[in-house]
């Protein structure tokens, strides 16, 4: 943590170190890597690989969405001060719904090609892989946001 504030009372702004943020942007990209090449050498129909590529794609998008969906509504819960109001009920639905709808149909999609199971492995782990670096990813861009808008502020 890092003092920002020259007054006497000093307010500590947690920052990621450079080696957590390296590691994260490096692990994102990995796992990009990854499952491009899992799904580029795809064995199979072409209406599999499409389908795959249009599901990691869906999850990808899903994740980012419901992870700045529970950052908004836990900060809107924090922040009692503000009449911000959380989201509606329904696109809570929408947002949660869309993910297990992504995850659902891209487990779907690959129990049920016919390929080796050492492949569909590969294929799977890889995947949630991606979603885990996705959530880490989304949450340490938030982070650096607000630190920095917070730098901002008491400068």
């Amino acid at each position: 943590m890092q003092a920002s504030s020259p007054s006497s009372s000093a307010v500590l702004i947690h920052r990621d170190s450079k080696a957590w943020s390296l590691q994260v942007w490096l692990s994102f990209a990995i796992a990009i890597f990854v499952c491009a090449v899992g799904l580029a050498y795809l064995p199979g129909q072409d209406l599999d690989r499409a389908f795959m590529v249009m599901g990691y794609f869906f999850c990808l998008s899903a994740a980012f969405v419901l992870a700045k969906f529970v950052r908004d509504n836990e900060r809107a819960l924090a922040d009692a001060s503000t009449a911000r109001a959380a989201d509606t009920p329904m696109f809570k639905f929408v947002v949660w719904g869309g993910f297990f709808l992504a995850m659902g149909l891209t487990g779907w999609g690959l129990a049920r090609m016919e390929v080796n199971e050492t492949y569909k492995a590969f294929l799977g782990v890889s995947w949630l892989y991606l979603i885990t670096c996705t959530f880490t990813l989304a949450k340490t861009l938030r982070d650096k946001h607000e630190a920095d808008v917070r730098d901002a502020t008491l400068a």
